[in-house]
């Protein structure tokens, strides 16, 4: 009679930590199930800000803040007799067109 009433306590003890171990697992689920949501809300938000922030860059560039006045043009880079006789061997120069005569 002891020895069933011991068994029978075993299997209590092994359902009890069972379930602790399951209560646990649901714990860590919900644990994760909330981080996710708390993410998603994350992203969503910074999305929200990064549009807020690209329409007002474009205002900013349509209002001419990237204007080039007051700057110097890029002087034309001279080149070197070998650099002119390849270029002109791969069709990028026209001498014709730069002495004005097309």
């Amino acid at each position: 009679m002891e020895e069933e009433t011991k068994e029978v306590e075993a299997e209590d003890e092994k359902e009890e930590e069972g379930s602790k171990e399951e209560q646990e697992i649901v714990k860590q689920a919900k644990e994760v199930a909330e981080t996710q949501v708390n993410v998603e809300e994350l992203k969503k938000a910074n999305l929200e800000k990064e549009e807020k922030l690209l329409e007002r860059k474009e205002a900013l560039n349509a209002l001419g803040g990237q204007s080039p006045a007051g700057t110097k043009p890029e002087a034309p880079k001279e080149m070197t007799d070998t650099e002119y006789a390849e270029a002109l061997q791969r069709g990028e120069v026209n001498p014709l067109k730069q002495d004005g005569i097309i």
